[in-house]
């Protein structure tokens, strides 16, 4: 029986998301060719102003207060010409709203770099323009093409894991980025699966739980175990707590684990494990090692795994999936994959894809189970 739920939504939104990518490459029709290169080669303009305006928290100050650049410099400890240059400049592109001369309120854009919105991508906005991530897109790229190294481990002489774990205030913002992708990705992983089949979930490799707190909100029966390194899991439950999290938090319980030595075992066949976004960041000797953990760990069940992750197309990628992909190649060994190299991965490992199940987002949840109790699709 299928796990999919919303199949009519889910196909509409696919429709939308190929609508607006078409919409994306108009562009390219109507621009002449060399200035919509121009365009493209100082995109980097617009993500660094974006960058600072997150630094400087402009939208987080404005709340829902119509403000004069005058009185926002004071308040952000700034140059009040250069930030109403700057504020110009992001409203132009959409970003903050110049309500009258020289004064700016937030809009719909912006509100999501308020820190205090339920859809806040500031963290992201902050690590993927951070010094850390931006080196390796502008010294190391074409370095990295070239010989098919890591840029990120040009840049800096180690891997991003191993700087992860060397680096406490970069892995802070790293995980509160990652703390926000729902805002993101939205909360169709929810909606759009079928949790109710099951008792348990093991959230392993996804920081702090946010996803698993998010099934657990709606679904009153399940509980979860998150699952991940040391220093997230250390202050997750306090985290949690200074949010406000209140009856979903007493069904939470965190343990440390290194996916690459093994992963906590299964009780029952009503236990899921939820691996989201994890995968994409390893290579595939990596992924299959991590995957063989997960089915060890279902040995003695017929305990249900279930992969969120983006699914490439064989051809024509849109620009979200190359992006994403691309960000990958700069920043560790792993890569975006398509269905046929998804499914060599669960082959090497022992595990058999059991149902693809969409979502209203650019994710897809691939379900697998060990192979001696799966029928594969």
């Amino acid at each position: 029986m299928t796990l999919q739920k919303n199949a009519g939504a889910v196909r509409r939104f696919a429709g939308l998301a190929r609508f607006g990518a078409w919409l994306q490459n108009l562009p390219n029709k109507f621009v002449p060719p060399p200035f919509r290169l121009m365009q493209i080669g100082s995109a980097y303009w617009q993500s660094r102003a974006l960058y600072v305006a997150a630094r400087l928290d402009i939208a987080g100050t404005l709340a829902d207060d119509e403000l004069s650049a005058e009185t926002l410099a004071e308040r952000v400890a700034a140059d009040a010409d250069a930030l109403y240059r700057l504020l110009r400049m992001l409203a132009a592109i959409g970003v903050f709203e110049e309500a009258a001369d020289r004064r700016f309120k937030n809009n719909p854009l912006s509100s999501c770099l308020r820190p205090d919105h339920s859809q806040s991508v500031r963290a992201m906005v902050l690590m993927h323009n951070s010094p850390e991530m931006s080196r390796p897109w502008f010294e190391t790229l074409e370095q990295g093409v070239r010989n098919g190294g890591v840029p990120f481990e040009s840049a800096h002489g180690e891997a991003f894991y191993d700087y992860l774990d060397a680096n406490p205030e970069f892995d802070q913002l790293f995980a509160q980025a990652m703390d926000s992708v729902e805002a993101l990705a939205g909360g169709s992983f929810v909606t759009d699966f079928d949790w109710s089949r099951f008792e348990r979930i093991i959230d392993v490799g996804s920081s702090k739980g946010a996803k698993s707190l998010a099934i657990l909100k709606r679904h009153p029966h399940l509980t979860a175990l998150v699952a991940d390194r040391e220093q997230v899991i250390r202050g997750a439950a306090q985290f949690w707590k200074e949010k406000g999290v209140g009856a979903a938090l007493q069904r939470m319980s965190f343990e440390a684990c290194d996916l690459l030595q093994a992963v906590p075992k299964a009780h029952s066949d009503k236990d899921i494990y939820l691996l989201s976004a994890v995968l994409h960041g390893f290579d595939d000797d990596t992924c299959v090692a991590v995957l063989r953990n997960v089915a060890q760990a279902v040995t003695d069940s017929d305990a249900t795994i279930a992969v969120l992750e983006m699914v490439m197309p064989d051809s024509r990628a849109d620009i979200a999936t190359a992006s994403f992909d691309m960000q990958m190649f700069v920043n560790t060994r792993g890569r975006e994959r398509t269905l046929a190299e998804w499914r060599r991965l669960f082959d090497a490992s022992g595990l058999v894809l059991q149902e693809v199940v969409s979502l209203r987002t650019f994710g897809k949840i691939l379900v697998l189970r060990a192979a001696h109790c799966a029928s594969p699709v």
